[in-house]
């Protein structure tokens, strides 16, 4: 099956489409880029961006856990991108995991992968690839319910946020969230969206998490896993400023708190 549709969950006439820079008018547009989409740089930017999620979840399989500098290219489906995403590396990621054909026996063990999407916005691109079959995938997104994308997609778990909740209220949620998903599903790995567009200055978010209240975030749900024995591996998601030192610095966050996590369960 794999030789036929060595593309996994991605539709192999979209995927040659981009990847030869010849998708349509409609399908760049909807993406955001426009006629930049066929820019051979993009293109392999974009697909860098899902081959270094993979990467990052074989090293989480490996060592724990991992974090990637790029990725988090939620709002991508199997038949096209949408949201300035173009291939969704969350679900080729879950795919390449959970398939041992694909993944030529590299990647053992893992029958259920678990997405914990905390961006602002909805991962409505992930959600849409549903399970993948057999109940390989299943998603969590906590976003703002008010913002992009309208209308929403169906997550296995949805939490739409008010705006301007900020970092008590936040982290209640989430931990309850956090909880219940991984009580349900009982995943054999989670990758995790860490996207910063929830920082209150953020230019594209409406939720008002401090810098302290990211990294309380992100170590609750670093430390949740880890703690669980549950391989994690991060992607940085989304986050916008014009100050693009300021923004670096939100996205280092997730790293610093995973070189955390890696150093209090001394994972060496």
């Amino acid at each position: 099956d794999n030789a036929r549709n060595p593309t996994g969950p991605i539709d192999a006439d979209f995927l040659q489409n981009f990847l030869s820079g010849e998708l349509d008018y409609e399908h760049c547009r909807y993406i955001g880029f426009r006629e930049q989409t066929s820019r051979p740089e993009l293109i392999e930017r974009t697909v860098l961006e899902v081959a270094g999620t993979v990467l990052t979840a074989q090293l989480a399989q490996q060592w724990g856990i991992s974090s990637n500098v790029a990725g988090g290219t939620h709002h991508a489906h199997s038949e096209g991108g949408a949201g300035y995403t173009i291939l969704n590396d969350l679900a080729v990621t879950a795919n390449f995991l959970t398939d041992e054909n694909l993944n030529c026996g590299t990647v053992k063990g893992i029958d259920k992968v678990l997405v914990i999407d905390l961006d602002v916005h909805q991962g409505d691109g992930t959600a849409k690839f549903g399970d993948l079959g057999n109940g390989r995938l299943s998603t969590l997104s906590i976003h703002c319910a008010s913002n992009y994308p309208t209308p929403k997609a169906t997550s296995t778990f949805d939490v739409g946020l008010p705006d301007k909740i900020r970092d008590e209220e936040y982290m209640q949620i989430l931990e309850d969230s956090v909880e219940m998903a991984m009580r349900e599903v009982e995943p054999d790995f989670v990758l995790y969206d860490a996207g910063v567009d929830v920082y209150e200055k953020d230019t594209l978010g409406r939720i008002n998490l401090s810098l302290e209240g990211i990294r309380k975030r992100d170590r609750f749900v670093l430390e949740r896993c880890v703690s669980s024995g549950v391989p994690v591996a991060a992607v940085v998601g989304g986050g916008y400023d014009k100050d693009i030192d300021a923004l670096a610095r939100r996205h280092a966050i997730i790293h610093e708190q995973c070189a955390y996590i890696w150093r209090k369960y001394r994972m060496w």
